[in-house]
C-alpha cells in the first residue's frame, strides 16, 4: 500500500491519496476498510475510490458526488488495471464547489507520478 498524506489543503479541507494492487470490488472494500483502521484515516470525511478490473470498472464516491468517476477516468487514461486509487478528504467546514474535482485530479496525478 502506497500512502501519500497531506497532498494539498484548501479552505480547511485536507487531501491524501493511497492505493495498491487490487483485483475485485470485494478486495477494494477490504482495502478501504484497512485504510480506515489507521487512526488519522478513520477520522476522514470521504474515501472516494476507483478500480479497473477484468470484469470492468468499480467505483465509490463515499458522499463526494462524482469523485469516483474522476478517479476512474484517470485510471483509464493511465491504463492502470487491477490497482485501486483512494482519495481521502478531511472536510474543513467550507464547501469547495468544483475545486474539489481539481483536488481529486491533483491527488491522483501525485499518486501516478509516485508509481513511476
Amino acid at each position: 500500500m502506497l500512502v501519500l498524506d497531506n497532498i494539498l489543503s484548501d479552505r480547511g479541507s485536507r487531501y491524501a491519496v493511497s492505493g495498491g494492487p487490487c483485483m475485485s470490488g470485494a478486495a477494494a472494500q477490504s482495502f478501504v476498510a484497512t485504510l480506515k483502521r489507521r487512526k488519522e484515516f478513520a477520522k476522514a470525511t470521504h474515501h472516494s475510490w476507483a478500480l479497473l478490473t477484468e470484469d470492468g470498472p468499480v467505483k465509490a464516491d463515499d458522499g463526494e458526488a462524482g469523485a469516483g468517476t474522476v478517479i476512474l477516468r484517470m485510471l483509464e487514461r493511465a491504463d492502470l488495471r487491477n490497482h485501486i486509487i483512494v482519495v481521502t478528504r478531511w472536510y474543513g467546514g467550507k464547501h469547495l464547489g468544483g475545486d474539489r474535482f481539481r483536488h481529486v485530479q491533483t491527488a491522483v496525478r501525485s499518486y501516478l507520478e509516485a508509481l513511476s
